[in-house]
């Protein structure tokens, strides 16, 4: 290999471009089988964000399911997710255009099995299961109304294309995961109010269900409360109700038999998440007389599906090249399917022998081949924060096999702060991340107190802390780095998107750590967000901050737009002009406080993008324009030719 060519950080040549992304960005999920066939689901930034349902057939052969231009996404809690179900070869989903249900089967067009909603998008379908004689489709139902919050409940939508909807629960706020048992004679779901997140807390309900009718009948409770969070009901197949609690402080496998709760695993280790999507699945039961859990999860850096029984003894352990792993499905007694990634692979669809762990994948995320070379492999760090707190992190190097910079300066950093808050970070291969370091940026991403996956106490920490905790934990990320001799501590850049948003904004506000940052859908005022936004984080609040209004001044206190005078650093906000979630408007008056400070920053508003861009022409401009912007305030010049940014009050610089 030639001698690596001397070149400042930031100007690195890279083959990881904006563009190359976007044609490698496929979102993979919702693996489903039927019989033989394997279905998931691509959300396909060159056509515009498209989610289309995928057929891969035992003969390899590949067919989408549902054609241009039908869109297999929801929109209930705005998040959507399980989005479609199968069986026998006929497919039904959720239509982002009217959010209505539809069947198709192979070589006929789509048809609509719901009616048409008084208004616009109105009926909202997610968490779509077949019951075992197919003939209703059993789902949370989002009904939206002009002048009031949403309602939700549980339905049966008869999958005979009559439109007849069977309201099976209501009264509570919100609902998930219906599931039938093998009987067919009950079913369980959960259900959680206001102000409580599932997180939080929520409660498993089992009640009979006669399939002729499709009604339900004998509703009790049988698990959870405010303080304990469940997640993944299933029944197994001799009629045991399995879930994931976090009774025990960690999200850990348990059992109702009988109407006794027990566990089945107690490690410190959380096997579940939080459900800001519906359908997720870490565990799946493996076809048998004896009940047996395949259970996904990862020791010390690497892949492991284990094999458990009820008792929770351990009955064997597979390995696979995936640190990251979702949507477990069983294909037969000796694989399974699943979405898999690792720090040098980047999301796939793979199907995986139990036993030796052979995997063949079925489908990736990128197609791109990029030699290793500019590859960064993230080290985790843990570092010490404010209050003798401890928070995570994943530290990338700058890595570029063709440049290097001379010995007078040390890299620039860039702090991402992941969304949600409760989230977490994961080192799986990220191109984004990638196209930062191997232009000689040093990244640190991070795993701030309120993360997932460090037990319940770790995460509850950001209880009434968020604004506070958040932003210590990037800035102590960076400060540990800084200590230890990696990055130039004045070109230290902060980058956060929804949640992670607000804490750039907070961090930009009321410290003078960073030299720069940018907010993608990011929240400047709290208040604000209160009264304007969707049901299901309406009052998320309530325990990230307090209730609100006895905790007005909290609010005020944590929401940067009132302490305008205090800040002093570029900025660039980046906003989807259709979402829901963050409104454009917290963007336009973070702006405008910028603009009347004549401190440098610029706006860039995308039309047709929600909560998280999915157009490859706004991923490629908001990609460009963050690195110009960038190069603009920490002094360097980045190669190539880039999608230029206006800076308003750019004298300043």
């Amino acid at each position: 290999m030639p001698d690596k060519k001397i070149s400042p950080y930031g100007s690195w040549v890279s083959p990881i471009t904006a563009e190359l992304i976007t044609q490698g960005g496929l979102r993979l999920g919702e693996v489903r089988v039927d019989g033989t066939d394997i279905y998931w689901l691509e959300g396909r930034p060159e056509e515009s964000g498209r989610h289309v349902v995928v057929r891969r057939t035992s003969d390899g052969s590949v067919t989408d399911i549902n054609p241009t231009p039908f869109n297999a996404r929801n929109a209930v809690h705005e998040y959507g997710g399980a989005s479609f179900a199968v069986r026998d070869g006929v497919v039904y989903f959720a239509n982002w255009d009217d959010q209505r249900i539809y069947s198709v089967a192979e070589n006929s067009s789509p048809v609509p099995i719901t009616a048409e909603p008084d208004i616009d998008q109105g009926d909202r379908y997610a968490d779509l299961i077949l019951s075992n004689d197919s003939n209703w489709i059993l789902c949370v139902r989002e009904r939206h109304f002009e002048d009031r919050e949403a309602d939700n409940e549980l339905v049966a939508v008869k999958a005979d294309g009559s439109c007849e909807v069977n309201v099976l629960a209501t009264g509570y706020d919100f609902y998930s995961s219906m599931r039938q048992s093998p009987s067919g004679d009950r079913v369980s779901w959960l259900s959680w109010n206001h102000p409580d997140m599932p997180w939080d807390g929520c409660e498993l309900w089992v009640a009979d269900f006669d399939s002729l009718s499709g009604l339900v009948s004998n509703p009790v409770k049988v698990a959870g409360d405010r303080s304990t969070s469940i997640v993944q009901p299933e029944w197994a197949s001799d009629g045991t109700l399995v879930f994931i609690t976090d009774e025990s402080g960690w999200w850990n496998l348990a059992k109702l038999e009988n109407g006794v709760s027990s566990t089945i695993l107690s490690e410190k280790s959380d096997h579940g998440g939080p459900a800001w999507q519906f359908g997720f699945s870490t565990y799946a039961f493996l076809p048998g007389d004896d009940v047996r859990i395949l259970l996904k999860d990862s020791n010390n850096g690497e892949g492991r599906l284990r094999e458990i029984g009820l008792d929770g003894q351990v009955l064997s352990q597979t390995v696979v090249p995936h640190t990251s792993i979702a949507d477990v499905t069983i294909l037969n007694e000796n694989h399974v399917v699943y979405v898999g990634s690792s720090p040098t692979s980047a999301a796939e669809v793979v199907c995986a022998q139990l036993g030796d762990g052979s995997t063949q994948t079925l489908k990736t995320s990128s197609d791109i081949d990029v030699d290793a070379s500019y590859m960064s492999v993230p080290e985790a760090i843990k570092f010490p924060t404010t209050e003798d707190g401890e928070a995570h992190a994943f530290y990338y190097a700058p890595t570029n096999p063709l440049f290097e910079s001379d010995d007078s300066e040390k890299p620039p950093l860039l702090v991402i702060s992941h969304g949600g808050p409760t989230s977490a970070t994961s080192a799986s291969l990220s191109l984004s991340t990638q196209f930062w370091t191997s232009r000689g940026f040093a990244v640190v991403d991070v795993n701030y107190r309120g993360s997932v996956g460090h037990g319940k106490a770790f995460r509850d920490a950001l209880k009434g802390n968020w604004g506070v905790y958040d932003t210590d934990d990037c800035i102590a990320a960076a400060d540990y780095l800084v200590g230890q001799g990696l990055v130039d501590t004045d070109r230290v850049a902060i980058k956060g998107s929804s949640a992670g948003g607000y804490t750039t904004i907070n961090a930009l506000t009321f410290h003078d750590r960073f030299a720069a940052g940018a907010t993608y859908y990011g929240i400047a005022d709290l208040s604000v967000f209160v009264g304007d936004t969707h049901k299901y984080e309406s009052r998320y609040l309530d325990s990230l901050i307090g209730p609100y209004p006895e905790a007005k001044q909290l609010y005020h206190d944590r929401s940067a737009i009132n302490f305008a005078d205090r800040l002093a650093c570029p900025m660039l906000i980046l906003q989807g002009l259709e979402d829901k979630i963050v409104p454009p408007s917290q963007a336009e008056i973070m702006a405008g406080a910028l603009r009347d400070k004549g401190i440098p920053f610029s706006l860039m508003m995308f039309e047709g993008e929600q909560h998280g861009f999915r157009q490859s022409k706004n991923i490629i401009a908001s990609l460009e324009g963050e690195l110009y912007f960038y190069g603009r305030v920490l002094g360097f010049s980045p190669a190539g030719e880039l999608h230029t940014i206006e800076i308003e009050n750019a004298s300043a610089l």
